[in-house]
């Protein structure tokens, strides 16, 4: 009986490697595809003097980092790899910011969708260059308020002993109560509840141009709203991973092992897929970027025509 036991666990052991592996291979995989997208964000300087390229630019770099960190945090914590607190507060406050700054970054590329089609006279004035310099502060301002609420909380409530401990590193070790969990989860759904509103509020705006509109006006109005529909799908994969750690404790008290499969499941469909197809989807329903990535991802070979993106 004990061998059979040893057995099982050994089996369960190589499945679990399986899946970290599978995942080192996906994370491999989306960070080049990203890496392949911004290497061609910098190729053209049509696309970094244009607001809504540079704010896809800050999606992708901030997805990159977004996977980095996560995987990195996975295979410590999966080798119960024990690291300094100052090291982890760091990670913390890493993950916790570009959590909320592709979210965020998305909303502001609804807004300029909504300026470029319903008040296209003043698009030129309220997004250019130094305005998306302007969005960008703000984006990682807003982005950095949940993370400054938690560790204030977090601060005021811990003691010294606690920075002298080597811990595995997780968001648990600085939310150690369950009402400082819901808090947090709290401040997340607000903030997606606003994000939310407002891309609802542009999409029926541009809803409205879009009946009133004739000929070509018509066309790239409707394929702005079809992009507005899109960053409400994103939103919402966004939201329900704020929602995985909840479904994860539930499932955690009927089954562990039922608890490993749904914490993979939901690492792989809420964490890794929306945060690294979802821009490769976007850049290539972009005419302009997709000949441009065309272009570089075929050093060249195509025609030069191609890349006049003055038009």
């Amino acid at each position: 009986m004990e061998a059979n036991n040893s057995q099982i666990g050994g089996s369960s052991v190589r499945k679990i490697n399986d899946r970290v592996i599978f995942v080192q291979v996906l994370v491999a995989l989306f960070l080049c595809i990203n890496f392949t997208l911004v290497t061609t964000f910098f190729m053209k300087d049509y696309f970094y003097t244009t607001m809504r390229y540079i704010l896809f630019a800050i999606t992708l770099l901030s997805d990159c980092t977004f996977l980095f960190l996560t995987d990195t945090l996975l295979v410590m914590s999966y080798f119960y790899f024990a690291i300094e607190m100052w090291l982890c507060l760091i990670m913390f406050i890493m993950l916790s910011v570009y959590t909320f700054v592709t979210p965020v970054t998305l909303t502001a590329m609804t807004l300029e969708r909504y300026v470029a089609i319903c008040m296209p006279l003043r698009h030129a004035e309220l997004c250019s260059t130094r305005s998306a310099l302007y969005c960008i502060l703000i984006i990682h301002g807003l982005s950095s308020v949940p993370c400054i609420i938690i560790l204030s909380i977090f601060f005021s409530t811990a003691t010294l002993s606690v920075f002298r401990q080597n811990n595995v590193c997780t968001a648990d070790v600085f939310t150690h109560q369950t009402w400082q969990r819901h808090f947090r989860s709290a401040i997340s759904q607000f903030y997606f509840l606003i994000m939310f509103l407002i891309i609802v509020f542009c999409y029926v705006k541009i809803m409205k141009v879009a009946k009133a509109a004739s000929g070509e006006n018509k066309k790239s109005t409707w394929k702005g709203l079809r992009t507005v529909i899109l960053h409400v799908f994103q939103l919402l994969l966004c939201l329900t991973q704020m929602w995985c750690p909840f479904i994860e404790a539930a499932v955690l008290k009927i089954n562990f092992r039922l608890f490993i499969d749904v914490r993979y499941f939901n690492y792989i469909m809420f964490n890794l897929v929306p945060r690294s197809l979802s821009p490769l989807i976007y850049g290539l329903r972009d005419d302009k970027f997709f000949l441009a990535l065309k272009y570089y991802a075929f050093c060249g070979f195509v025609n030069n025509q191609s890349l006049d993106l003055t038009n």
